[in-house]
């Protein structure tokens, strides 16, 4: 850890115990409660208007799932506060810049890189992104995707912010960047884009919130699918594009809602034997909440994963058995891992999307300067999430025996 860590680190120590001692003394903690986070917002912003109503009944539920279940430490509070006026923040903003011009962007034909957390989704979409033609939402794009600067001072100060964020969160989660690295000018999922309108599997992801992702598993999806296009109109608007490619394992939840709103979407599906992914799913999720929760149960994070991606994976390929065969491409892992040029010649044929030499040369120069691991090697294991290989491996038999998945060889785990 470096030092700037350590110190982060032994302040946010020293912060949740002097918070407790002020609450001994009568100090409340941070509220959550949506009007009071909704007034923080409009005063920062001067704006009164989130633009879809339909946003409170999901941020209420959110809000009382964090009560009743995150368990949050002082400083978490603070900071799931802090996380959630900026999406509050960001919708205010965002309905500030409607305007004709932006309403009428439309989104054809974009292409969605689904399937499990962990199975190559990450690298697919870095490497898609290398062709000029290809659009991705970069990482300060969608944690500032309102406005349109207009000037390389007001590009500089947006992605100066965005950075600043980034810092502070690999500080208070710094073996996070093993699991996945971040950047400010990294592309980036669908799941912040989605957050703005507080239907996200976002939230289960950093928080303890069971109730609230049954509540979203369950419901249309409507509020964060329409903030996810209208952050794409609004990101179009400010540079034109060809053709979207965005990536979202956690539409794996969603296809219905997906297919609403972005009717002619195509789907590149990514597959990789369960019991290499699920575990490091699991892992990213402790990591994640760590940094907010004073209680964090590796094994009920384990199992909670297993069955949640298992019965998404089965409600997912339900419906996508009724697309044609021409706007659905899979993708094994270790293919892609393998061969990932041949893998995307194969993913442009089958789309028809013209790949010129230029835009395979980037993604080869992306290969080389991006080795694997360059950020240090993820390690887990099935056990340490209260996993039996057995189980999970009858629990997905299905799956593999549909998509050829082959069994991967380690149980301890890393990648």
């Amino acid at each position: 850890m470096r030092v700037a860590d350590a110190c982060l680190s032994t302040a946010m120590r020293a912060f949740n115990r002097g918070d407790r001692v002020l609450r001994g003394l009568g100090r409340n903690p941070p509220e959550l409660e949506p009007d009071l986070l909704l007034r923080n917002a409009r005063q920062r912003t001067g704006l009164t208007d989130v633009g879809v109503q339909a946003l409170f009944g999901p941020l209420k539920r959110l809000m009382e799932a964090l009560e009743r279940e995150a368990q949050l430490t002082p400083l978490g509070r603070v900071m799931v506060r802090r996380h959630l006026v900026n999406l509050l923040e960001t919708a205010l903003l965002l309905q500030r810049d409607r305007s004709a011009s932006v309403e009428n962007q439309r989104i054809l034909a974009p292409a969605f890189i689904v399937g499990l957390p962990r199975t190559g989704t990450t690298l697919l979409h870095n490497l898609l992104a290398q062709d000029p033609a290809t659009r991705v939402p970069l990482t300060w794009e969608e944690m500032l995707p309102a406005g349109c600067p207009g000037s390389p001072a007001l590009l500089r100060t947006a992605t100066w912010k965005a950075d600043a964020r980034l810092a502070m969160a690999n500080c208070i989660a710094p073996d996070f960047r093993r699991i996945h690295p971040l950047g400010f000018d990294r592309p980036e999922e669908c799941v912040a884009l989605m957050a703005p309108g507080f239907t996200s599997a976002l939230f289960h992801t950093l928080y303890r919130v069971p109730s609230y992702q049954d509540w979203f598993e369950a419901a249309r999806q409507t509020p964060g699918f329409e903030f996810h296009f209208r952050v794409l109109q609004q990101l179009q608007f400010r540079r034109a594009t060809r053709r979207w490619v965005l990536k979202g394992p956690a539409h794996l939840f969603s296809l219905e809602a997906l297919l609403c709103r972005y009717p002619d979407a195509r789907l590149i599906q990514t597959h990789r034997d369960p019991l290499r992914a699920i575990p490091s799913i699991a892992s990213l999720n402790a990591t994640l909440r760590r940094a907010f929760s004073s209680q964090v149960d590796p094994v009920e994070i384990g199992r909670d994963c297993a069955r949640r991606w298992h019965g998404a994976l089965e409600r997912f390929l339900l419906r996508r058995d009724s697309l044609p065969p021409d706007r659905v491409v899979d993708v094994a892992y270790a293919e892609l891992t393998a061969s990932p040029i041949a893998v995307v010649e194969r993913i442009y044929d089958h789309l028809g999307w013209p790949y010129p030499a230029t835009a395979r040369a980037a993604m080869q120069d992306f290969l080389m300067a991006n080795p694997r691991n360059a950020c240090g090697v993820h390690r887990y294991s099935l056990p340490a999430f209260g996993l039996d290989a057995g189980q999970e491996r009858k629990r997905f038999a299905r799956y593999c025996e549909r998509f050829g998945i082959e069994k991967e060889a380690h149980l301890r785990n890393s990648g």
